[in-house]
């Protein structure tokens, strides 16, 4: 054994942790020579013995302000993903204080921790050994360091051994995980939603999500974040069978190893605190109502549909004049008709349609894992609030809540509460919805991406069977409207057994002039920069990119879901 190399030994057993440090290795030096054996003897009689207290104690750490705390009351459990992979971890770490009643040489001290530390803040240092009793000079203090100090042999020089929280994904889930703070209380995310099970529990919870999907998706919206110009954007990926979020993902995030102060609007939880209009995306609501009403079918007739309403005064027009004046119910969804869907809307009623979007969780808040959600803005009911929100207009919500009102209407009918911790297997389903609605809503979500009327072509990726509907709105600004867009895609796979969810919205993406499009339909046509600034030219190809990369993931790991 070598005297002269101290370590930290940390033993993990079924999440009971026992912390031991060798001192016996410190080179001490005394200026009486004549007592160095008899000191030396002292000092074994007291480390024999504090190896003894070490082995019968449970778990004790002492703080500066001589009280001592059972590891037991700092410990919180682990938080890992569905297949195991840890995402918050509690370790062992060591602070390094200086107690300056106890420095014997100030000069000759700065001088040797220059050579362990540095880029330290010397005159900061110099002025609290003058004016402060006790400081910290480094906390969380590498091993290696660890052993440079300790080696100093000066008794002003305090380690105190602490359990702090990690989160060795860093940013990748940290609108999900959250921080807590000083004192080991969680602040937000499932780290404060969780706070007394994560305190309680010495076994690790498990999420829903998926790191590897997770990280894949992130990487995704990153770089289209830059190739449109972004201001933020948000995606979730759901199993549309039990509400099992796999992937949850908003930008920009931050990492909770860093405990930041969290203040900057753009921070927001954009996929379940941030509250949207996102158009068109509300017209599968609007169909779904009515097929659900057994108002229409899908094949029924609209005939001489203007391109042009007036509602109190303000104008809804289509936002393609080549539209044809007859269509089909199914055709107004395909073509992402607006008058079309306003006459459905008609068709079912304030009172109908209101508690269709209620029941499918649309309006009101959800109750979710994490106390960061949204509440949908107060909608004011009425005649011309009726025929806007049948085409996602001046109606808000989240895009947590779009994912779950869709997922009700492909699953066939089920309620479902999205989740992201894991929840035991027999789970009743309540069923809320005609079945009869995704026999119907499917086939005409997948004709958006397969036909050439659609608006979601980009995302006919081969062989996924994906269908979805996209959503461009303009975000309000000071009582109207502004030319900065919410831009969204809501993609189901494999439409003929629904599995999966993917919704992405991207926050005020611009035009890129300069970007190739490639068409993954197997017919090799390509197409250089975006000719509008709507969801079917950035979201569409952002959704699509995320689906190649993801596929296989699914295919191979999640074929069944359980």
């Amino acid at each position: 054994m070598n005297n002269k190399n101290p370590k930290i030994i940390i033993e993990d057993d079924q999440n009971d942790f026992l912390y031991q440090k060798d001192k016996s290795k410190l080179d001490i030096s005394f200026n009486r020579i004549s007592f160095i054996f008899f000191i030396f003897f002292i000092i074994f009689v007291i480390y024999s013995i504090h190896l003894i207290h070490l082995g019968s104690r449970n778990s004790e750490i002492k703080f500066n302000d001589d009280k001592i705390l059972s590891l037991n009351t700092l410990y919180r459990a682990d938080i890992i993903d569905r297949n195991g992979k840890y995402l918050s971890k509690t370790v062992s770490s060591i602070d390094i204080g200086i107690s300056s009643q106890k420095v014997i040489d100030k000069k000759k001290l700065i001088i040797n921790l220059k050579y362990i530390f540095p880029n330290k803040d010397y005159k900061k240092i110099a002025s609290q050994l003058e004016n402060k009793k006790f400081f910290y000079l480094e906390k969380k203090i590498s091993e290696e360091n660890y052993e440079k100090i300790m080696k100093l042999g000066d008794k002003s020089i305090q380690p105190e051994e602490k359990l702090t929280r990690i989160y060795p994904e860093k940013n990748l889930f940290s609108h999900i995980l959250g921080q807590i703070d000083n004192d080991n209380n969680g602040i937000s995310g499932l780290e404060k939603t969780l706070d007394k099970n994560l305190k309680n529990s010495q076994k690790p919870i498990r999420l829903t999500v998926d790191t590897d999907i997770q990280f894949l998706i992130r990487n995704e919206l990153l770089k289209f974040n830059k190739i449109f110009n972004t201001k933020g954007s948000a995606a979730i990926l759901m199993d549309v069978n039990n509400g099992e979020i796999l992937s949850l993902v908003s930008l920009p995030d931050f990492n909770p190893n860093k405990r930041e102060e969290i203040s900057d609007i753009n921070y927001i939880n954009r996929a379940t605190k941030g509250v949207y209009e996102f158009g068109s995306v509300f017209k599968t609501f609007t169909l779904a109502a009515a097929f659900n009403e057994k108002i229409i079918e899908p094949d029924t007739q609209f005939i001489d549909l203007p391109k042009l309403l007036t509602c109190s005064g303000f104008p809804i027009r289509e936002y393609d004049n080549k539209i044809p004046s007859n269509l089909t119910a199914e055709q107004i969804l395909i073509r992402s008709g607006n008058i079309g869907s306003v006459r459905i809307g008609q068709k079912i009623g304030e009172e109908k349609f209101k508690l269709f979007l209620s029941k499918i969780g649309i309006l009101g808040q959800l109750n979710f894992d994490i106390e960061e959600v949204g509440k949908p803005i107060n909608f004011n009911w009425g005649k011309c609030p009726l025929a806007t929100a049948s085409f996602g207009h001046g109606i808000t919500t989240t895009l947590l809540q779009v994912v779950k009102g869709y997922s009700i209407i492909v699953n066939g009918g089920f309620n479902i509460e999205p989740t992201l911790v894991k929840k035991g297997k027999n789970i009743k389903k309540e069923k809320i919805l005609d079945e009869s609605v995704s026999k119907k809503i499917l086939p005409i979500l997948r004709k958006i991406v397969t036909s050439k009327e659609g608006t979601a072509n980009l995302a006919n990726v081969k062989g996924y069977e994906i269908g979805g509907k996209t959503g461009t709105a303009n975000k309000s600004f000071d009582g109207g409207y502004s030319n900065k867009k919410i831009n969204t895609f809501v993609s189901i796979f494999p439409t003929k057994n629904p599995k999966f969810i993917l919704a992405v919205m991207l926050d005020e993406p611009e035009i890129n002039k300069e970007y190739i499009y490639n068409y993954r339909d197997g017919s090799n046509f390509k197409l250089k920069g975006s000719p509008r600034n709507t969801a079917g030219w950035n979201s569409v190809e952002v959704s699509g990119h995320i689906i190649e990369k993801i596929g296989p993931i699914l295919a191979t790991k999640y074929s069944e879901i359980n």
